[in-house]
């Protein structure tokens, strides 16, 4: 990767990590719900010119129905579970629980597509689940004041995008990424645009809340997808992926920074044995191919 697409790649990680702060500065006054129905909007409205310009409306048009629908489950309803979860817990735990999301690809695609894993892509899986069992054991409590249903909630959120991208594998291969890209926010623009005028907040919003919110929209999600589409063309989508490894490490820099977060052993320690079995399950890591490729001692000079 040349330095210019490392830089992008940070900046994206930098982004993404970033949005889990702006939805919870946004949900203390808009709620969960409001939230990501503006989030999402304000990145429909921006990349629809551009949409426009590069020739893939037609391809949209097209494929309207499904692009529409896997808006809402890959943006909409996740962008509302985390922006639920935020005002629970910290923004690092959420980041971490959402690096979970190829775990669930991985086993939503064996289940559903057939792609059954190999062995150690079967104890990445194992160990990933086992990470976020041991992070969120001590935290389910349904009590009022409890944090379990925020936890539930990134859960949900990752099994929705999850579910998103066999879909998308299954019934979306071949259109143009911009096409989704764009289409999928106005998907869940319109999922999303009744519960939002439902659940609108009495009291009019701050001006910090609005700015959170639009930089969410503009920066978090439409900027962010262009990079993701520009990376996964430059560099292909197995070091492109990679990102979900750095955007845990962005998100708890920044809620310890601006919003004085704790830190502790216990989530760095979960955090790295969901990132180490999501390598395994995603075969970034492949301990059986790095011992069939290793040089035989005997043979060296």
């Amino acid at each position: 990767m040349s330095p210019k697409l490392a830089a992008e790649f940070l900046f994206l990680a930098a982004l993404w990590g970033s949005s889990f702060l702006f939805m919870r500065q946004a949900a203390l006054e808009f709620g969960p719900v409001a939230t990501a129905g503006l989030r999402v909007a304000v990145a429909g409205a921006v990349l629809l010119p551009i949409l426009v310009l590069s020739g893939h409306w037609r391809a949209f048009r097209a494929h309207a129905g499904r692009i529409l629908f896997v808006g809402l489950i890959n943006s909409g309803i996740p962008f509302g579970l985390f922006a639920y979860a935020v005002l629970s817990i910290s923004t690092g735990l959420t980041a971490i629980l959402n690096a979970t999301v190829p775990l669930f690809g991985a086993l939503v695609a064996w289940l559903w597509l057939g792609d059954r894993p190999g062995r150690w892509r079967a104890v990445g899986l194992a160990l990933g689940f086992l990470g976020v069992a041991l992070l969120s054991w001590n935290k389910a409590s349904f009590t009022p004041g409890g944090t379990g249903w925020a936890v539930l909630a990134c859960l949900g959120a990752t099994i929705l995008y999850a579910v998103a991208a066999s879909y998308t594998k299954k019934y979306l291969m071949g259109i143009p990424p911009m096409a989704t890209a764009a289409g999928s926010q106005f998907g869940a623009t319109l999922g999303l645009l009744l519960p939002t005028l439902w659940t609108w907040p009495a009291q009019p919003a701050s001006a910090g809340a609005w700015a959170a919110v639009g930089v969410a929209g503009v920066l978090c999600t439409a900027l962010a997808y262009l990079l993701y589409f520009r990376l996964i063309e430059a560099a292909g989508p197995a070091k492109t992926l990679t990102v979900t490894f750095l955007i845990p490490v962005f998100a708890i820099g920044y809620g310890a920074l601006l919003l004085g977060e704790t830190i502790t052993p216990w989530m760095v320690g979960c955090g790295i044995v969901i990132l180490a079995g999501v390598a395994l399950a995603t075969g970034l890591i492949d301990p059986g191919r790095w011992r069939q490729t290793r040089p035989n001692p005997a043979s060296l000079p």
